[in-house]
């Protein structure tokens, strides 16, 4: 018996030491520009390693918030608000920092997002993602603001055009770009006649 378990020991720490090897002559080849795009088997990797560091109760649990026109629409405004700067207003993450991080940010339309469960999606913007650009959005006690995001990613491939320039109207902006727009005289009709909207003020449990 102490034969076999010294005989898998040492078989996982072999196991362990080709693994690490792997990775440094990696890192040595590649380096540690995030230029390259990650390959279709690191990717796969990847998301395997990720669904697996998820605990399954997390991964089982069901989005508690109904569906409602309100609830989407705080999920669209919190995502104009917080996602859209690496994922874009559409989801696609085709955006200046989403193509600059490695990997890159995921087109959030597609299966690979859309086909995870409800926990999962929660628990990945709850707790973030390490060595990725995705960080830990902890909700702020007693709300729901996360759950919305959920309700909101799944609407991301109907989208209409309305919803986007919505959305453009609420994504963070310097100084400059309101003084900017404060002086741009309003066409009849436009809707820009409206007051600036006010910084979005949604918390988080870091904050």
């Amino acid at each position: 018996m102490l034969k076999t378990l010294s005989r898998m020991l040492i078989a996982a720490l072999a196991l362990a030491g080709v693994i690490a090897l792997a990775a440094g002559l990696w890192l040595i080849r590649g380096g540690i520009s995030a230029k390259a795009t990650p390959g279709g088997f690191e990717t796969a990797l990847a998301r395997r390693a990720r669904t697996l560091a998820i605990p399954r109760s997390a991964r089982d649990m069901r989005n508690p918030v109904p569906l409602t026109p309100q609830i989407l629409a705080e999920g669209r405004e919190h995502f104009a608000d917080h996602c859209a700067i690496c994922h874009g207003n559409d989801g696609s993450g085709d955006t200046e920092v989403g193509r600059g991080l490695y990997p890159r940010a995921p087109d959030m339309r597609q299966p690979a997002t859309q086909s995870l469960p409800d926990g999962e999606l929660f628990y990945i913007i709850e707790n973030g993602v390490r060595l990725t650009g995705m960080p830990a959005w902890a909700s702020h006690e007693g709300t729901d603001e996360n759950w919305n995001l959920v309700h909101f990613i799944r609407h991301l491939p109907k989208l209409t055009p309305a919803e986007l320039e919505e959305m453009k109207t609420l994504n963070p902006k310097a100084p400059d770009e309101r003084q900017e727009e404060e002086k741009r005289p309003a066409s009849p009709g436009s809707g820009t006649d409206r007051p600036p909207a006010a910084p979005h003020q949604h918390k988080h449990g870091s904050d």
